[in-house]
């Protein structure tokens, strides 16, 4: 198998969720991906070859910028899994989005019998609606839904992050389609020890993932600002990369809270698991509206698998996976409404430990470890008529 994807592999749970698992089938596993400063071109992580074609930094402020920089990664991909394929035949090559694009890099391997996936993270029109505010009746919103047409059509198995999305796929793009969710790995995502906790009596709200507009950390940094003095010994941390991070900076110094709110570079993904179960709450403050909407944030069930209480912004698909019992919910984009459910779990601690002991029972039935059977069984189903067409003409 080859999974490719314009990704850092390390910081990807649901790249490396895929990988390992085939891998650990016995199954022979590239990825393709991004390449961190310092990485080499050429790694091996639990036995899954990663191969880093790109180096990038999540800066981009213009469509342009962020278009150059996919189609110079699909041109290197195109060649170097053109040349892979023809040294080791691949069974399988799953390609992730963003871009769905992506997918035209399989071409040759395609065309000499691989099967191929295209996995949906991220709805594309939608993502770029948001990103750049582009309307419904733009011309590159229009483009980008007859790209998702031939991407679907191209592919020969679709996988999409949510219900909601697949019912939009299906409905305008995707005859063969799956919904699996980002479901968390209680191998890496699970309660910290009691013994290992910090001593320190400080009460750590966080928030990992990248920084986007969509995401709504501005409006998380300006309620801890209004929370703050309720809550004393408390601070907001920051863990990743994305084009608002310059701004979230200039605000937390503009509220004058720098020294309370800490923004961090990203880390690898079993590091980011040992930092979330050792926080006291997490904050998940998407914006409803446009793509935030409909995005389901695999945070929140991290969150959850960790054993921490959850602070979620009431958003469609959020409303539709979970429910008050597991998760603190605050209306979409208002801090005021965030700032009361941040002191309310401050103050509150047994509430917030039952929905903190009813999530981790949530996460558990729905996690990697339950559902891992979905993902084999859509390989073998994909994989058992290539073989017997093959077997056929020998």
């Amino acid at each position: 198998m080859c999974h490719l994807a314009y990704t850092f592999y390390e910081s990807d749970n649901r790249v490396i969720r895929y990988a390992r698992e085939m891998s650990s089938q016995g199954d022979e596993v590239d990825v393709i991906a991004l390449r961190s400063r310092g990485q080499s071109f050429i790694g091996r992580s639990d036995g899954v070859r990663v191969i880093r074609i790109q180096r990038r930094s999540i800066t981009e402020k213009s469509a342009a910028a962020y278009l150059a920089k996919l189609v110079w990664f699909l041109a290197k991909a195109t060649t170097l899994l053109t040349g892979l394929h023809l040294l080791r035949r691949y069974d399988v090559i799953h390609v992730h989005n963003v871009p769905d694009f992506l997918v035209f890099a399989a071409l040759l391997p395609k065309l000499t019998g691989a099967r191929i996936i295209l996995d949906i993270h991220d709805i594309l029109p939608e993502l770029y609606r948001g990103k750049f505010g582009a309307g419904d009746q733009s011309t590159i919103f229009k483009l980008l839904l007859r790209v998702e047409r031939a991407c679907c059509s191209f592919a020969d198995h679709v996988i999409v992050a949510n219900d909601l999305w697949h019912a939009t796929l299906s409905r305008r793009s995707a005859k063969h389609c799956t919904t699996i969710l980002n479901y968390p790995d209680t191998s890496l995502f699970k309660p910290c020890p009691v013994e290992r906790r910090p001593s320190d009596n400080q009460f750590v709200f966080l928030y990992p993932g990248s920084l986007n507009h969509h995401q709504g950390v501005d409006v998380a940094i300006a309620a801890f600002s209004l929370a703050k003095n309720a809550m004393p010994n408390s601070q907001f941390h920051v863990y990743g990369d994305g084009p608002a991070r310059p701004s979230l900076v200039r605000l937390a110094r503009d509220l004058a809270i720098e020294s309370d709110v800490k923004i961090r570079d990203r880390v690898p993904i079993a590091e980011m698991a040992t930092i979330m179960s050792s926080a006291d709450a997490g904050v998940v403050p998407k914006r409803a509206d446009g793509f935030g909407n409909e995005a389901f944030s695999t945070k929140i069930l991290e969150f959850m698998a960790s054993g921490v209480p959850v602070i979620v912004s009431r958003t469609r698909v959020d409303e539709h996976h979970f429910d008050s019992t597991l998760v603190r919910f605050f209306g979409s984009g208002d801090e005021h409404e965030l700032a009361a459910a941040m002191v309310d779990t401050f103050q509150n601690r047994d509430e917030s430990l039952k929905r903190a002991e009813a999530g981790l029972k949530f996460a558990v039935r729905n996690s990697w470890q339950e559902r891992r059977g979905d993902y084999r069984q859509l390989i073998a189903s994909l994989v058992s008529p290539s073989r017997s067409h093959q077997a056929a003409f020998r």
